[in-house]
């Protein structure tokens, strides 16, 4: 059996998915399809902290699951921006777990990671699957996994 390791950039699959579909994702389906006949290692979910209660209660869903909910607080600028970027904790827990499985999973369309999954390929041996929206989904992410799995109506709430 296959050990994996899941990586879950909330932001990222949020507001993709709400921009290209107008719906949620479906972490119970992306579990079930991302595990099915596979053992999983560790399962990290990456977000926001708001301390807002339907927050909280979609954080408590995500550790019902499976997933080891990571949050960072949540910054207003003065200019309005907002800011709560978990780019490098990401890179830097995928570099720590990868050893420990045959399989990265990354869900997340973020550019940035194409350097990692080309890093987890190359040093350590293992696939590095991402799971992301086709269209706003970066091409040279796509391009450095070792398999993209779109997100569609199938993974969707």
């Amino acid at each position: 059996m296959q050990k994996i390791s899941l990586f879950v950039d909330i932001q990222n699959i949020y507001y993709t998915t709400k921009e290209a579909y107008r719906q949620h994702f479906d972490y119970n389906k992306f579990w079930a399809a991302a595990t099915q006949n596979r053992q999983v290692v560790k399962a990290f979910a990456y977000g926001i902290a708001r301390n807002d209660e339907k927050q909280k209660q979609f954080q408590n869903i995500l550790r019902g699951i499976g997933f080891e909910v990571k949050l960072k607080p949540f910054i207003q600028r003065q200019d309005g921006s907002a800011k709560g970027d978990w780019d490098v904790g990401i890179a830097l827990d995928v570099i720590e777990h990868a050893p420990d499985c045959d399989i990265v999973i990354l869900a997340s369309g973020d550019g940035d990671f194409d350097l990692l999954a080309e890093k987890v390929k190359n040093k350590f041996g293992k696939k590095f699957e991402v799971y992301g929206v086709p269209s706003l989904t970066a091409d040279s992410l796509k391009n450095a996994a070792s398999e993209f799995v779109p997100i569609a109506d199938d993974l969707l709430l």
